[in-house]
């Protein structure tokens, strides 16, 4: 398991990476993007152009994902 801080990623990279693992968007309104998987679990995300998301957005995310910070990280590492 990695021990990491966590990695910088822009709103687009990280719907991108979402998609990966079989969420789908659902909804967007204005620069805020919704995705859902088949599993329930939604999660918003910022997209702003040339922004990262930041580090609180980050780890509600990954809250919202059901994941540690821990296996987001390696999550993360294996699909990009």
């Amino acid at each position: 398991m990695t021990q990491g801080k966590l990695p910088v990623i822009s709103g687009t990279k990280l719907i991108a990476f979402l998609e990966k693992i079989d969420f789908i968007n659902i909804h967007q309104k204005g620069s805020h993007v919704r995705l859902k998987h088949i599993d329930g679990r939604i999660v918003t995300v910022p997209q702003h152009s040339g922004q990262s998301v930041s580090k609180g957005v980050l780890i509600k995310v990954i809250r919202d994902l059901g994941l540690s910070r821990d296996e987001f990280i390696d999550l993360y590492i294996a699909v990009t």
